[in-house]
C-alpha cells in the first residue's frame, strides 16, 4: 500500500476509513476519514468485563485525526468512503443497540453509562442528534 491509498484500520477496538499519510517501517499514519465500528468501553486487557480496576471510556478517533497503525491492521478499501459524521451515528447505534440487548450485564450497564456521556459529547462537537 501506498501514501493516498484509501484503507480500512483497526486502531485499538475501533474500525476506520481512512487515507494513509506516511509510512515507517512497521505502522502506516491513517487519516481518518469515517468510523465503520465504534471502539469499545472497558479495559482492552479485560475486553467486555465490568469488573475492573478502571473501566476505560473511549470516543471514536475524529475527522481527519491521525494515527499511527501496525501495517497488518491496515487494508485496502475499495467502495464509497462515507460522511464522517453520518458513519459515527451509525456506528455508535448499532454498539450502543449491542449493549441493550444484555441489561442485566455490568459490561453492558457501564458501557452504557460511559455511551451517554460520549453521546453527549458527539452532539455538542459535531453538532449532530442522535435518533431515540
Amino acid at each position: 500500500m501506498d501514501i493516498g491509498d484509501v484503507v480500512t484500520a483497526i486502531y485499538k477496538t475501533g474500525k476506520y476509513i481512512g487515507t494513509i499519510t506516511d509510512e515507517r517501517p512497521e505502522h502506516y499514519t491513517v487519516q481518518i476519514l469515517a468510523v465503520e465500528k465504534h471502539p469499545l468501553q472497558g479495559d482492552l486487557h479485560h475486553p467486555k468485563q465490568g469488573n475492573v480496576g478502571f473501566f476505560h471510556e473511549r470516543k471514536a478517533l475524529a475527522f481527519k485525526e491521525q494515527a499511527n497503525i501496525p501495517k497488518k491492521m491496515v487494508k485496502p478499501f475499495t467502495g464509497k468512503v462515507p460522511n464522517y459524521t453520518e458513519s459515527l451515528v451509525k456506528s455508535f447505534i448499532v454498539y450502543k443497540q449491542e449493549l441493550e440487548q444484555n441489561p442485566e450485564n455490568e459490561y453492558a450497564q457501564k458501557s452504557l453509562q460511559c455511551l451517554s456521556s460520549i453521546q453527549k459529547e458527539y452532539e455538542f462537537m459535531y453538532s449532530i442528534s442522535f435518533p431515540n
